[in-house]
């Protein structure tokens, strides 16, 4: 790939960029066109060597002959700066969204935390200043709800109207997050009346809870541990009862983290009669399993994660999700700890462990490689990591998406370089890889972030406050 630089003193992405002879690929379709840029906005798209394309002039022409151009991925699950079991994830705005940026993510959703007793808008307000000024990408917000009362329900409605559109419950983390079933029915009353889409974290924490205490009872110290009290039935069952929960309160639903088949099944069974029922998955369990947390002296905990990792068989059903829409999103739960200091927490005790891996930088790759394995289509790959989490977060077709009036969140992917993941050479900052060592055959070449150059033929030029807050309409799959 070359490039034709801007004349210097040119302010970044209020010019025009063409991007040239590559193959455009978005959910809808395939298309040989050149993409012309302007003041951050897509202005149009024209077929390789037509008269329109040929009369484009522009400050930087960017060839893209034998890559592909996509929409910049949309992540609509991550967690930078999450406090979680006496510690922080390792990532913070400023080093999440610069990885986000090399793996070809240009937008991220994150969770503001409401804290127990504490409002809402406390929570918001917190995240907004962890995050203001030192994104590198786009970002926005949902809204973890630990504490389901009067006020906070009445709180739901005020967010909606300043685009914190979604709300995301725990059936997991009993004292923590966890939101009993009158809870999670009045915040989904509210959420139906409002607009306001429920997330959830489905599993039974209450049961859960009772085999970490026995397990540890009995010696079962490991990080393997994890995932067995973790059972895929209790996933099944949580993810069961917020359906009922929702069919009660005429809501909305959206599981997050789905990774076993007998959640998947209880997904396929709503969305079969009709009900506005969505599921999320992750590329660690589509690419991982138990077999890494059972790895030897204490290193299955870089592979702890709620909901965690599942036997390897579980993986077929997870892609027949995605490729028959049972399943709708791949989002990372991008939630990294450190394992020397942070992960170690847990030596001797399993249910120490902080909760959680490293994935931003890596989903697009990773997809790439499902659709040369055959598990999905090119404009699959596309619909699971861009446009369908932009329409269920309200942020279609600004984001999502290469049509005209769209922001310029573009990526030219090369689908020939192979690489090999590993903590030596990724941006995330953790000191493990979860895919160490793993050959993967496409890359990131370079990307736009509304029409600037953030990621220039592999050499980072972006920096902080780039990013913007996009504030979100509601969930565009509903009437």
């Amino acid at each position: 790939m070359t490039t034709t630089p801007a004349p210097a003193g040119g302010t970044p992405g209020t010019g025009r960029v063409l991007v040239r002879g590559g193959l455009v690929i978005t959910a809808a379709e395939e298309t040989p066109a050149d993409v012309l840029v302007e003041d951050g906005k897509v202005a149009a798209l024209a077929a390789h060597g037509s008269s329109a394309a040929e009369a484009w002039t522009a400050e930087r022409v960017i060839d893209a002959t034998g890559r592909y151009v996509i929409p910049g991925g949309v992540d609509a699950h991550t967690h930078m700066e999450l406090p979680f079991g006496g510690t922080f994830a390792s990532d913070d705005f400023e080093t999440g969204t610069r990885a986000a940026a090399w793996g070809g993510t240009t937008t991220i959703v994150d969770f503001a935390v409401q804290s127990r007793g504490g409002a809402l808008r406390e929570g918001l307000d917190a995240w907004h200043a962890k995050a203001e000024g030192r994104c590198a990408v786009d970002y926005a917000f949902h809204m973890i709800m630990s504490d389901v009362n009067e006020s906070s329900l009445k709180e739901m409605d005020l967010l909606v109207d300043e685009g914190i559109t979604s709300f995301k419950l725990f059936m997991a983390y009993p004292g923590v997050f966890y939101s009993d079933d009158g809870q999670i029915l009045r915040a989904m009353q509210r959420g139906a009346a409002s607009g306001g889409l429920i997330m959830m974290h489905a599993e039974n924490g209450i049961a859960i809870d009772v085999l970490v205490e026995q397990a540890l009872a009995r010696g079962e110290t490991d990080p393997r541990h994890h995932g067995e009290v973790r059972k895929v039935l209790l996933e099944a069952e949580a993810t069961h009862r917020a359906i009922q929960l929702s069919r009660v309160a005429g809501a909305p639903l959206y599981v997050v983290h789905v990774s076993a088949e007998e959640a998947v099944a209880e997904i396929a069974a709503a969305r079969d009669k009709g009900l506005p029922v969505f599921g999320e998955t992750c590329p660690q369990y589509l690419f991982l399993s138990t077999d890494n947390l059972a790895e030897p002296d204490f290193q299955g905990a870089k592979y702890v994660c709620s909901t965690p990792l599942r036997p390897r068989e579980h993986q077929a059903a997870l892609w027949r999700g995605l490729r028959g829409n049972d399943l709708q999103v791949v989002s990372t739960d991008h939630c990294p700890f450190c394992f020397s200091g942070q992960k170690e927490l847990g030596r001797g005790d399993f249910s120490k462990i902080p909760n959680g891996l490293p994935g931003v930088e890596h989903r697009m790759d990773l997809l790439h490689q499902a659709v040369l394995d055959g598990h999905i289509s090119r404009r699959r790959w596309i619909e699971i990591a861009c446009a369908t989490p932009a329409r269920m977060f309200g942020l279609y077709p600004r984001k999502g998406t290469i049509a005209p009036g769209a922001d310029a969140d573009l990526v030219i992917y090369d689908p020939a370089a192979e690489q090999t993941l590993s903590a030596a050479t990724h941006h995330m900052n953790v000191d493990y890889s979860a895919y160490e060592g793993r050959r993967l055959t496409g890359r990131v070449e370079t990307v736009l972030s509304r029409g600037r150059v953030v990621l220039d033929g592999r050499e980072y030029t972006g920096s902080p406050g780039h990013g913007r807050f996009v504030p979100r309409s509601t969930c565009q799959y509903l009437d």
